[in-house]
């Protein structure tokens, strides 16, 4: 009987996770996830990740899903603290977006 190798799926680099051996966060597929998408839907948004990859990460997240929680509300606090062109240059285009959003997130 073979042993078969663990595939990493994850890796940490520049202060950020990502889909091991891509340039995709795994933010992408946590919030994708979160937002109620399957595994075969995200894989249609991210056409460069294979089921099995996408599956990795969610694994991965939901193993480390408090530390995960905890590293994607630093990025956007961190997001949100830095002014954004947008708010700047069409604040009621911005503002429109943001009760959009929160609207989105409420439903």
């Amino acid at each position: 009987m073979s042993v078969v190798a663990q595939q990493p799926y994850i890796e940490q680099r520049n202060g950020g996770y990502y889909i091991a051996g891509t340039r995709i966060s795994l933010d992408s597929v946590v919030y994708a996830y979160r937002n109620g998408e399957s595994p075969e839907s995200i894989v249609e948004s991210f056409p460069l990740l294979t089921l099995e990859q996408v599956y990795g990460a969610i694994a991965f997240y939901l193993g480390s899903r408090s530390d995960i929680d905890h590293y994607l509300a630093n990025e956007e606090a961190e997001f949100y603290k830095n002014p954004q062109p947008l708010r700047v240059s069409a604040p009621a285009l911005y503002e429109k977006l943001m009760a959009a959003k929160a609207t989105r997130l409420s439903d």
